[in-house]
């Protein structure tokens, strides 16, 4: 679930998304990714649902980082009706040297490699409307902090943000994964507000308490957590909306990407017997499709 909430009499608003086991789990168990590296992208899926629930249109949010390093590409989308879907790319042979040489959970920077960015994708449904993406470099030693720096620079907005994710043991049953995200941000000052740092100043101070065990405990419920953190101001939390694991992905759209690749790349993938053999990335769905249907001329 998501929502979106308000510090009472004060300028500052933020937003709560916590992923359940049933919408986390299967995410991040789907490709049997390293522990460090299925953190990494629960954390980037949580940064999508907090992000992208703050569009004001039907569209997806995508939070995406690139570079040279063990993970070359993570990819988290969140679209406007609720699907949350993620993968990574990675080198398991340069991850297993990384892990060797860290011994510790690895920074953003040395997962990623040198100028390595990250960027927030804004794709409209409306096809008339161009996608846009905001992009800064991964220098910060958590995504959080990346996010953060992105916010400063992409909008000029003082935000904080945190992010928790972690494996859930239950006695008798396997354990699962857990996720929680803030996002606090500070509205800007006006006429009728005046100054607003002495209110940003509290309540960052008041956002730094909050631990990774809050965010990802299923027993401590949102609005709970958000007394515990702002009981003094006081806060005001709006309807939640639902987040579920799905991937958009679909036959008749692969059909049409893959009529718009050359023939001969396409020739040069057909199995024995006649077909593409195609795994979705995201959920590892698979798809044949025969060649016949999607060149203009199988014989060549």
């Amino acid at each position: 679930m998501e929502a979106a909430f308000q510090l009472e009499g004060q300028p500052v608003r933020g937003r709560i998304v916590r992923l359940s086991n049933a919408t986390l789990d299967p995410i991040l168990r789907r490709h049997d990714y390293p522990d460090p590296i299925a953190r990494l992208l629960g954390e980037a899926l949580l940064l999508a649902v907090i992000v992208g629930t703050s569009l004001k249109f039907e569209g997806k949010l995508l939070v995406q980082a690139e570079g040279p390093g063990p993970i070359t590409m993570l990819v988290a989308e969140y679209a406007s009706n609720g699907d949350l879907r993620g993968y990574v790319r990675f080198d398991r042979e340069k991850w297993g040297v990384l892990e060797d040489e860290a011994g510790v959970r690895p920074t953003i920077s040395s997962v990623f490699g040198e100028k390595a960015v990250l960027g927030m994708i804004i794709i409209h449904d409306d096809p008339s409307m161009r996608p846009y993406q905001g992009v800064v470099p991964l220098t910060a030693p958590t995504l959080s902090a990346c996010a953060e720096e992105y916010f400063e620079r992409s909008e000029q907005v003082p935000t904080k943000i945190a992010l928790g994710v972690g494996e859930l043991k239950v006695t008798g049953s396997p354990p699962v994964w857990q996720g929680g995200g803030i996002i606090l941000q500070r509205v800007a000052a006006d006429d009728a507000r005046g100054d607003t740092d002495d209110a940003w100043d509290t309540a960052r101070i008041l956002f730094h308490s909050v631990k990774d065990r809050e965010l990802i405990d299923p027993d401590l419920s949102a609005d709970q957590l958000l007394y515990r953190l702002f009981n003094e101001p006081g806060v005001r939390m709006e309807p939640a909306y639902r987040v579920i694991d799905a991937c958009s992905c679909n036959e008749e759209r692969l059909r049409g990407t893959l009529r718009g690749m050359p023939d001969a790349s396409l020739r040069e993938l057909v199995e024995a017997d006649g077909t593409l053999s195609i795994d979705c990335q995201f959920c590892s769905r698979h798809y044949t499709i025969p060649l016949v249907d999607v060149v203009d001329r199988a014989d060549g």
